[in-house]
């Protein structure tokens, strides 16, 4: 096992995230075995994955005299809505770019909600190019003496791909523990910056199953190379020189054509299976559509019978709300 050197952080959030067998789940399919790995009780602002990243992130703006982060997303980010809760922990200001417009989004319910109520400022793109929002933002607080620190999507930059290298050490320490010999780790990717920390953190510790990301809303081609690429500058940021780490980019994309934030019968079949199955619940973007996926690619037979596989859940429940007119029989 090689494990670098990780850098600061600051403490957000409570770990290690259990590990749980999907029991009733695995009855109805009659195999493979299921586990869940529960990074939705991360704890920060109602969990996440993100929150995991911004334990770094925030600590490298600290460290170079930051007072403000900015960050951008979706209208129901779950990255944002942690972001404005770190911040909010640690007294920094707080702006998020949201893309779209406003008016678009007149119940402020969900993640959106969440945000306000943490204290972030909102801007909104209203169709303008999302670098030129961020520019203006920037210079806004500039001129108000602030000392604006940039987040990028998703918070996928080495720094914050650096949390998913020290999550996959975790794991894997709880695969020891528990005697848990797992063939495949399936999560949702989009920015990829968690997959791309699984993938360094596997070839790091030698676990030898599988990191299969199912893609939220890219293309197979496009993914693996943002995330080969993500894990090879994060090697190099930690200090550490592995080979061939594209071959461990695994990307099935049979899901992503509906879009980003697009809630389809695969979403809430799965949503509705592991609330009414398990007591867990999945958000509409991510979670909804990885496990979607999964489901599907058991019933079409990819995986065997005897196959042990770990779902690892990152979060975004509060945006289930935002979706309640379209999950309501």
């Amino acid at each position: 096992m090689t494990i670098p050197n990780f850098p600061e952080r600051v403490s957000l959030i409570h770990t290690p995230t259990p590990i749980e067998p999907l029991t009733r789940l695995t009855k109805m399919f009659k195999g493979p075995e299921l586990f869940i790995k529960r990074d939705d009780l991360t704890g920060l602002a109602g969990g996440g994955n993100k929150s995991r990243k911004l334990e770094y992130l925030m600590a490298e703006a600290l460290a170079k005299g930051h007072n403000h982060v900015i960050t951008i997303g979706g209208a129901q980010s779950n990255h944002c809505r942690q972001t404005a809760a770190a911040a909010a922990r640690l007294g920094l200001g707080c702006s998020l770019v949201l893309k779209g417009s406003e008016a678009d989004h007149p119940q402020q319910n969900g993640n959106l909600l969440l945000d306000q109520l943490a204290g972030a400022h909102l801007y909104w793109t209203e169709g303008r190019p999302l670098s030129e929002v961020i520019d203006d933002v920037v210079k806004e607080h500039e001129v108000l003496g602030h000392r604006p620190y940039i987040i990028p999507l998703g918070g996928s930059n080495v720094v914050g791909t650096t949390a998913y290298v020290a999550a996959m050490q975790e794991a894997v320490t709880q695969f020891e523990a528990q005697q848990l010999n797992i063939d495949v780790i399936v999560v949702a990717s989009s920015s990829g910056g968690t997959q791309a920390g699984l993938v360094l953190g596997a070839h790091l510790t030698g676990y030898r199953g599988k990191i299969f990301a199912i893609s939220i809303d890219r293309t197979a081609d496009d993914l693996k190379m943002q995330v080969g690429a993500l894990a090879t500058a994060t090697a190099a940021h930690l200090g550490v020189q592995p080979s061939n780490l594209m071959e461990r980019v695994e990307v099935n994309d049979d899901y992503s054509e509906p879009g980003y934030a697009v809630l389809t019968d695969v979403e809430q079949e799965a949503i509705e299976l592991l609330a009414q199955k398990e007591g867990i619940f999945l958000d509409p973007v991510y979670t909804g559509r990885a496990m979607g996926g999964l489901i599907d690619l058991i019933r079409w037979g990819a995986f065997t019978r005897a196959q042990r596989i770990l779902f690892w859940h990152t979060g975004g429940q509060p945006a289930l709300f935002a979706y309640a007119n379209q999950l309501q029989k």
